[in-house]
């Protein structure tokens, strides 16, 4: 079985520089906030990784505020985005894709030259959208032909471009209609050469394989094409957007697997899907060799290494000659059989005896096979890899050196396979860094008869964390305050790491106060104390609080408040009869419309604004009805009376 790879596939430049712009980003954006408009790529598995390194996600320019940093994806934006974003305050960071941005600007220019411009692509695509914002959302949009069939136009000249990532028969089609429509087109191929490379690349592969694996998100339009090319000069089409979805028992018949990927596939998940089919080639290959040599192994003379049954045939003081049934005899010398003080050959052999040795050589020099009774010593190490397999215990190794889909470990003096797969719980893209490592492994098979085991690290590994894990849970108790690490956001709360286990903290458990987001608080990397507030194992889930660690406002208002105490505090709301006035989150207090000002307030927005500091006294406190009424007035100077006339 043949693995070929597309000749391009994975990240073209457009993506990889958006990539790098995010990456740079997350390095020198220092405390700000860092959102991408739109999901930077078409793939799960790249934003989902960015997302939990604190990268936010936004619709639209004001879903952000002034100062933070937003990242234009590759698809671009319209123009009237750089106007709003520009006049909200946000520090931009374009990564638009050099292809699309060229787009942006021959429309621009067409659209301000009055032409009518048309776009072939999908009206609902975020570049076509950004295209479109470009010449005032005027243009006309043909996803097909049948659409530019049924369309009416009250123009006979148009100006041509195109989504980046369509095909380019489609664009041949859209022309001939509206050509046979007596349109006049000034066009311009605007579909990326990455995106036609990797096109024809998947075309012609597909043309000569038993099996094509398309690999990408599904919300890939340039993946989707891909699937669509593959599909029509190959039956055996499948789109794989994690090891999950490989066929294994359909790429089992296939001599010759193709694969190809799409312009938002990342490397990391291009390897994985190729170790994973190396390693069922492996295996399938090493099978088919047992299966061959047990039709021919009384054809064949043993091979070094191998464990052999005979009987003597003949004993001298310097050697034993053993009868194995082939057309050479086996010759055991005296310095291959431990011998104690004194003792001969003769002592230990007889004629006729059955003897056991392991072939270290197939030709002596004198056409017969070496044997050793010391290198069957080793078999005692085979019988404790062969218990470790029975018994289900661990064992350690010694990578000795790398080979096709793994590497080669030693134990003792046997050495054993382990796939790629199974080095580690992570990816891993290289073995060569395990060359020289000593690691635990579990016995995974065992053929002794031809000197072959397989181990795996990967197994201890996921023991440990589940031991680790089931520590963690059995050290936890609701009510424990404990302290973790702030790892990722959601509109709905914080998740923290409570040292290998997650624990979320609802947006409604962070702060006595009320918060929009819980960034407001809480920053990526921020160690805090959480008190627990349930636990449900079965479910994996744990619930968490933050205000729970401080006294409720309102518990200790006594010890921090007291009538005629000036205090000061933000404006939260404004109401027709007063404004509310934040002392600490969770604690408000009112100031009336007639405790303003000296004067007489008839709208309390001309003397107060949201999020105004101010200071104010305190009137009253009404535990039993939690409220606070409070005095602006009180604190200002009373104006002087006006002189009598």
């Amino acid at each position: 079985m043949e693995i070929i790879r597309a000749k391009h596939s994975g990240f073209c430049f457009g993506v990889k520089q958006a990539i790098e712009a995010t990456e740079r980003q997350i390095v020198e954006a220092g405390d700000k906030r860092i959102f991408t408009c739109g999901p930077l790529i078409h793939n799960k598995l790249v934003t989902d990784s960015l997302a939990e390194r604190g990268i936010g996600v936004i619709d639209k320019p004001e879903d952000a505020q002034a100062g933070d940093v937003v990242i234009i994806r590759s698809h671009g934006e319209t123009k009237g985005f750089y106007d709003r974003a520009a006049a909200a305050g946000i520090e931009l960071v374009d990564a638009t894709c050099p292809f699309v941005a060229k787009i942006h600007s021959l429309v621009n220019r067409a659209y301000e030259e009055g032409k009518h411009i048309i776009i072939v692509g999908d009206c609902s695509h975020p570049e076509v959208i950004g295209i479109n914002g470009w010449c005032e959302n005027k243009a006309v949009i043909l996803r097909n032909a049948e659409e530019a069939a049924a369309s009416e136009f009250d123009f006979t000249d148009a100006f041509v471009v195109c989504q980046t990532t369509i095909k380019k028969e489609l664009l041949v089609q859209i022309l001939s209609v509206l050509h046979a429509k007596g349109i006049c087109t000034d066009v311009h191929d605007t579909i990326c050469n990455a995106t036609k490379q990797r096109q024809e690349a998947c075309e012609e592969l597909s043309k000569k394989v038993d099996a094509m694996m398309i690999v990408g998100d599904r919300n890939s339009s340039n993946t989707r094409k891909l699937y669509d090319i593959s599909q029509k000069n190959c039956n055996k089409s499948f789109f794989v957007e994690n090891i999950h979805d490989l066929p294994l028992k359909e790429l089992q018949k296939c001599y010759k697997i193709g694969l190809a990927a799409g312009a938002s596939t990342p490397e990391c998940l291009i390897k994985e899907v190729i170790a994973n089919m190396s390693e069922m080639i492996t295996n399938d290959t090493m099978s088919m060799e047992d299966f061959m040599a047990e039709i021919d192994a009384s054809l064949r003379l043993p091979r070094t290494g191998e464990i052999v049954d005979g009987k003597v045939h003949q004993v001298t003081d310097k050697e034993v000659i053993v009868n194995m049934g082939c057309k050479k005899d086996g010759i055991l010398p005296a310095e291959e059989v431990t011998l104690e003080e004194g003792q001969k050959l003769t002592d230990l052999f007889k004629v006729d005896d059955e003897i056991q040795a392991k072939v270290i050589k197939t030709d002596d020099g004198d056409g017969g096979i070496l044997l050793s009774k010391k290198k069957l010593e080793i078999n005692e190490h085979w019988n404790e890899i062969n218990d470790a397999l029975e018994n289900k215990s661990i064992i350690s190794v010694k990578v000795v050196r790398t080979v096709n889909g793994g590497v080669i470990a030693a134990y003792k003096e046997v050495t054993g396979f382990i796939p790629l797969s199974q080095l580690s719980d992570k990816f891993v893209e290289s073995a060569d860094e395990f060359v020289g490592q000593t690691m635990d492994v579990r016995v995974t098979r065992v053929d002794q008869r031809r000197g072959r085991a397989v181990f795996s690290h990967k197994a201890v590994l996921a023991e440990e964390r589940q031991k680790k894990v089931a520590a963690i849970w059995e050290s936890l108790h609701v009510d424990d305050v404990v302290e973790g690490k702030v790892m990722r956001f959601t509109d709905y709360g914080a998740f923290i790491d409570l040292g290998g286990i997650d624990g979320l903290l609802h947006i409604s458990e962070i702060s006595w106060g009320k918060l929009k987001h819980p960034q407001e608080v809480l920053t990526i990397g921020d160690t805090v104390k959480v008190k627990i507030l349930s636990m449900n194992e079965e479910k994996g889930k744990i619930s968490l609080g933050l205000k729970q660690t401080t006294p409720e406002p309102w518990s200790v208002i006594n010890e921090n408040y007291q009538v005629g105490q000036v205090v000061s505090g933000k404006v939260v709301q404004i109401k027709e009869y007063g404004a509310f006035i934040e002392l600490e989150p969770g604690l408000d207090g009112l100031v009336h419309i007639s405790e303003v000002a000296h004067k007489r307030v008839t709208d309390i927005a001309d003397e107060l604004s949201i999020g105004q500091e101010v200071s104010a006294k305190i009137l009253e406190i009404d535990e039993e009805r939690k409220r606070i009424s409070l005095s602006i007035k009180e604190t200002l100077d009373a104006p002087a009376e006006a002189d009598a006339e």
